[in-house]
């Protein structure tokens, strides 16, 4: 169930007193799109640290600007270069700053005691170990990095219970159903009614997809994402780690979430409640409402985002998803329905084939059949805790790497 313990602070306090906020993963969308939130917001927020893999030209902007205690560097060739620009730099920002590189230096990063909010904004796998080390300080956890849930959701949510950790949804899907919740309790949800835009291949064929090219993956009709979400989207992988994400959330099973395909992007998700209610929060396309929401709840703050008319977008309308074009959403259907490992081999193999995907060496149909192949290759295992689910992401990651040549 989700799990909402903020630190005690009443609305009074949580207005005047500043949050410090870190974010791992500050260049990219997420990331951005969350500076974007704290510089419009000067008088609320104080940046601590934040992270990058390469992209050290924009992680140097964002020092320059946001003035962050520390940073850390995934990519040590990067890191290196970063430290030789910050040893010959007389600029104060630099000088006083501490920089950390590879997996250890996000973790240093999440761990700090002296941080409010944590913003998981790193793609894929990476983020899991960072989180929990977060968590363990009850430090609050505003989550876009959904694969930390889809590989270790039992962990991290018992590990957020233990330390009563607050976790708040960045993504616009779970943070509208988070939304659509205030008042009520998780207990009364009937089903969970995800939406998805479908994609830029929404209504194609199997036929149309065959020899498809990542040109044409990364035409996503709606939003502006990095490239390894965007590819996710055109496959519906995306909405699969999503439910799988919904269900660690919000404490429901995978039969009580239906994806419904909705190409306008206005209705975020929707709740059905017990007594056959249905709330849905809606909404312009911009992720800083949600990124907003998550750094500021429970409060809201005014915000110049563009506003939704109605009069103008006219109609909205709703699709079922095509399972047999779109067989990556069924199998995270499947792998949650199984549950264990199944959804750890699910996303380490889909991280890799996306990969491979955008580098030109797989057709759009192998993702979905090399993670298939993966899933029933491993050896499962039921009740996994974290030293299975990091052994099993590397047994996955090579698997793909060796069968698919």
């Amino acid at each position: 169930m989700l799990n909402t313990n903020l630190k005690s602070q009443n609305n009074t306090e949580a207005l005047n007193k500043k949050k410090v906020i870190s974010i791992l993963g500050s260049t990219g969308s997420i990331g951005t799109q969350s500076l974007d939130v704290i510089r419009l917001n000067p008088e609320l927020f104080e940046l601590e640290g934040i992270t990058t893999n390469k992209n050290i030209k924009l992680l140097l902007e964002q020092v320059k600007e946001f003035n962050p205690n520390k940073v850390a560097i995934f990519d040590e060739d990067s890191y290196l270069e970063f430290l030789k620009i910050k040893n010959s730099s007389s600029d104060k920002s630099l000088i006083d700053l501490e920089v950390y590189k590879g997996l250890d230096g996000l973790v240093k990063i999440a761990k700090s005691k002296s941080i409010d909010i944590l913003v998981t904004a790193v793609v894929g796998m990476i983020g899991l170990v960072p989180t929990l080390e977060a968590i363990k300080n009850s430090t609050t956890i505003a989550l876009a990095n959904k694969e930390t849930l889809v590989t270790a959701g039992s962990i991290v949510m018992r590990e957020a219970n233990k330390y009563k950790a607050s976790i708040i949804p960045v993504d616009s899907e779970h943070s509208a159903i988070f939304q659509c919740l205030n008042g009520e309790e998780n207990s009364k949800i009937d089903k969970i009614l995800l939406t998805a835009s479908g994609g830029p291949f929404r209504g194609k064929s199997k036929e149309d997809l065959i020899s498809v090219k990542k040109e044409d993956a990364l035409k996503h009709p709606n939003w502006t994402m990095g490239q390894k979400i965007t590819i996710d989207s055109s496959t519906l992988m995306n909405k699969g780690l999503e439910v799988i994400e919904a269900k660690w959330l919000f404490g429901v099973e995978a039969d009580d979430i239906i994806v419904h395909v909705h190409p306008q992007s206005i209705v975020h998700s929707m709740l059905q409640f017990s007594d056959s209610t249905v709330i849905a929060q809606m909404g312009c396309p911009d992720m800083r409402v949600p990124i907003q929401y998550a750094l500021t709840y429970p409060e809201r703050i005014d915000a110049d985002f563009e506003r939704l008319n109605l009069f103008e977008i006219s109609s909205l309308t709703f699709e079922k998803p095509d399972m047999e074009v779109f067989p990556c959403l069924k199998l995270a259907f499947d792998a949650l329905k199984h549950g264990g490992t199944d959804c750890t081999v699910l996303n380490a193999s889909n991280e890799v084939l996306v990969g491979k995907f955008l580098n030109d060496e797989i057709s759009f149909y192998d993702i979905p059949k090399y993670i298939d192949l993966a899933i029933k290759s491993h050896n499962y295992i039921e009740n996994p805790e974290l030293e299975d689910i990091l052994a099993v992401d590397k047994w996955t990651r090579n698997f793909i790497n060796n069968t698919v040549k």
